[in-house]
């Protein structure tokens, strides 16, 4: 049976959709649960192209959690049905169903609950607040060799340039 493709952890907000009052030719715009998105198609086509050829499997790591999945995938042009990860599958609840405090971000606790879940599998982490939330995971990923992290400005959003990136660290897999 052939190994299990890469998991790539797909952040919205700062990712795909870039905060900018510009809008780039050929980006498209729209309001979803009354918020307004900007995002460039190209750079969603290769994550959709990443996906459907099986070089990874996109799964959703964000505040939109169901919402992206719902509401997002299709008019960004990304297909429904992809795995989502929320707060409440890693943060556990107290007496009454409240949330205890949990130290750290519930980022880090979704993507290292996919590590190990699957230690063997290789992770792909795109996600704007990597950058500010660097000291958080840096003793993770010290330790976990097999996640590549790309951390977009989130005012521009992912780029073909972090997109290229991706690809040469999917191409140059462990034997």
């Amino acid at each position: 049976m052939p190994a299990s493709p890469p998991v790539l952890l797909l952040d919205v907000d700062g990712v795909l959709n870039a905060v900018r009052t510009d809008l780039p030719e050929g980006w498209r715009r729209g309001t979803f649960n009354g918020y307004v998105l900007s995002w460039d198609p190209t750079v969603v086509a290769r994550l959709r192209e990443l996906h459907e050829s099986g070089r990874v499997e996109l799964q959703w790591l964000t505040t939109w959690t169901q919402l992206a999945d719902r509401l997002l995938a299709e008019p960004m042009g990304l297909p429904r049905g992809l795995t989502t990860h929320s707060r409440d599958d890693v943060l556990p609840t107290g007496f009454g169903g409240e949330r205890r405090g949990v130290p750290g971000w519930w980022k880090l606790a979704a993507a290292r609950a996919v590590a190990e879940a699957e230690p063997d599998r290789r992770i792909v982490w795109i996600d704007d607040d990597l950058a500010e939330k660097a000291a958080d995971t840096r003793e993770w990923l010290e330790a976990h060799g097999r996640v590549l992290v790309v951390a977009p400005a989130f005012s521009t959003g992912l780029t073909h340039a972090e997109l290229d990136r991706v690809e040469s660290w999917l191409a140059d897999a462990p034997d």
